[in-house]
């Protein structure tokens, strides 16, 4: 696999965006529930940004990395968006989920995210993988716990995505997780 486009779990599977999720995305990003602790774009246009600039062209800049959308496998409505990337303005690796409302509470994102892990560790070959949330989004942060990565206390990021926020930093040797799930 060269990419997560096609990384398939139990009950769902990743696909690359196109410019047909426009529409879907920015659904997502007009949610106060979904970003009640985020950040994210806030406008028409600055969701035709993210996904025109930064999300497709992401692809070719980095392979193996991105936005993914998740899908259930037994449909093709989006319900969410998975991905491992770099925590914007660093060198450090991340995975991360956004789902909408209706997806929460039913494993989806500890699921994917497990995958992502895996992907991470065993395709990209990364020998650490981190993630990030607001410190006060202790649901994301059991998320994370049993996704298998640990907690590593507290960070701030200077870049402006991350609004000068304290986040809760995770993080997990490639060595450790992978034997932990043997």
């Amino acid at each position: 696999m060269t990419d997560a486009a096609g990384l398939t779990t139990a009950r769902l599977v990743l696909r690359r965006f196109t410019a047909d999720d426009y529409d879907w995305l920015h659904a997502l990003w007009s949610d106060p529930e979904v970003k009640r602790h985020m950040g994210g774009p806030a406008s028409p246009e600055q969701t035709t940004a993210l996904l025109h600039e930064r999300i497709l062209p992401g692809y070719a800049r980095e392979p193996g990395f991105g936005m993914w959308v998740t899908l259930e496998r037994e449909g093709d409505t989006p319900m969410g968006f998975h991905l491992p990337n770099h925590i914007q303005g660093e060198t450090l690796v991340q995975v991360g989920y956004v789902l909408g409302k209706a997806h929460w509470g039913r494993g989806y994102a500890t699921e994917m995210c497990e995958a992502l892990l895996r992907y991470g560790f065993t395709e990209l070959k990364l020998p650490r993988i981190h993630a990030i949330t607001d410190v006060p989004n202790v649901g994301s942060q059991r998320v994370l716990l049993k996704a298998g990565l640990e907690r590593h206390g507290e960070r701030v990021f200077p870049h402006p995505s991350y609004r000068g926020a304290t986040m809760a930093f995770f993080q997990r040797d490639a060595g450790d997780w992978l034997s932990s799930r043997a």
